[in-house]
């Protein structure tokens, strides 16, 4: 599958079946991860974790705590697209990992950033 990022108006292609997002959430100062699944359909969560609890970050129902992380698998349906915003006013943007590989995204004022699976070609 390919995945695309497009952020400041240029798209980056990854060829991944699976990609991580991570951040630290702006008034807890506390760590969050999630795992998504590609497929042609869209994108899947299968996992996120949580490093602690705090405002707008309780662990749901059926969570685990696991080495100080809140693991569970979020209720959400699958989304045709992640858009994400960066204002540039948080600690930093997202860690967007795909096959180990790690690079920073949003972490200065900009448009949305939005994530999607790559239309083919017509």
């Amino acid at each position: 599958m390919s995945l695309c990022l497009l952020a400041a108006g240029k798209t980056a292609v990854f060829s991944a079946t699976v990609f991580s997002l991570a951040w630290t959430h702006s008034v807890e100062r506390t760590r969050w991860e999630e795992v998504w699944h590609v497929d042609q359909d869209g994108l899947q969560i299968v996992e996120a974790r949580i490093r602690g609890s705090g405002a707008g970050m309780e662990p749901p129902e059926g969570a685990v705590l696991r080495d100080g992380w809140w693991i569970f698998t979020p209720k959400v349906p699958m989304q045709k697209k992640l858009v994400l915003a960066a204002s540039g006013a948080t600690s930093g943007g997202w860690t967007f990992c795909v096959d180990d590989m790690c690079r920073s995204i949003g972490a200065s004022a900009s448009g949305p950033l939005i994530i999607e699976v790559c239309k083919e070609p017509s």
